[in-house]
């Protein structure tokens, strides 16, 4: 049975690439991340999953043919948890979203879909089978620390994403002629950060992995045939990032914490 408290957790992370297997090499050099082969694999896809340390955070698997073939690039996905993801999936709809993986059982595992949000971002909905993935606390290095929503309309998007996983708004900051940046989370725990975009840059959803070091991460990253998009910079509060693309083309970004004095 699910947890009802997983509403609204990010919960796994999916990265769907033209090359798992230089994939893998790259983000063991850039996170340190380990992998475990999944023997069900995903349909006839095979499927490997991601470890930060012991702990599984999310998959790497092929990018399917019928994507590549409509220009669909290499990129990330990331899972949000409900304890129903069939009322999930029709509530988007009513919301103004799409579902564009209907509902589906992952064997042993649990249910998915696949969904986007009235201004385009790509996201899914998870619900368990048995124990449900992620751990509470602050993230550590290797985990995902922060989800950013680059979008059309952050007020309409934010309104969206609260009906459906409950979030609510916390911090906000002025970033002048951008606009705000809005912070939202659930239960006391900032997750992530929604603003909106300059135009002509597609909605999306962007990860941000906890590293060590920001600058440091960035040059690995230039090392092994990726590239830095912005940054390294620092960012309010403290700490400095850097927005990448991998060399088969998914966008992600690495986080650093401030340095003890």
């Amino acid at each position: 049975m699910s947890d009802p408290s997983a509403r609204g957790n990010f919960v796994w992370y999916d990265l769907m690439t033209k090359d798992p297997v230089a994939a893998m090499q790259f983000y063991a050099a850039i996170a340190g991340w380990g992998t475990q082969q999944w023997s069900q694999g995903v349909g006839k896809t095979p499927y490997t999953m991601w470890t930060a340390g012991e702990k599984p955070i999310g998959g790497v698997m092929a990018l399917p043919d019928e994507l590549a073939q409509r220009g669909v690039p290499s990129h990330w996905i990331a899972y949000i948890g409900t304890p129903d993801v069939d009322a999930t999936a029709k509530q988007a709809k009513e919301l103004g979203g799409a579902v564009l993986h209907e509902p589906m059982d992952i064997p042993t595992v649990g249910r998915f879909a696949v969904i986007k949000d009235p201004q385009g971002a790509v996201f899914a909905v998870f619900t368990p089978l048995t124990q449900t993935p992620g751990r509470d606390g602050a993230p550590r290095p290797g985990e995902i620390s922060w989800h950013e929503l680059a979008t059309t309309d952050h007020g309409s998007a934010f309104d969206f994403y609260a009906k459906l996983f409950g979030w609510v708004k916390t911090e906000s900051m002025d970033m002048g002629e951008m606009g705000t940046y809005q912070m939202y989370g659930r239960d006391g725990k900032t997750l992530g950060g929604m603003f909106n975009a300059s135009p002509g840059v597609p909605t999306h959803w962007f990860l941000y992995v906890l590293v060590d070091d920001a600058d440091q991460t960035a040059r690995t990253v230039t090392e092994h045939g990726g590239k830095v998009l912005n940054g390294p910079m620092d960012i309010p509060g403290g700490g400095r990032i850097a927005q990448c693309m991998d060399p088969q083309g998914a966008a992600f970004a690495v986080h650093a914490n401030p340095k003890a004095a």
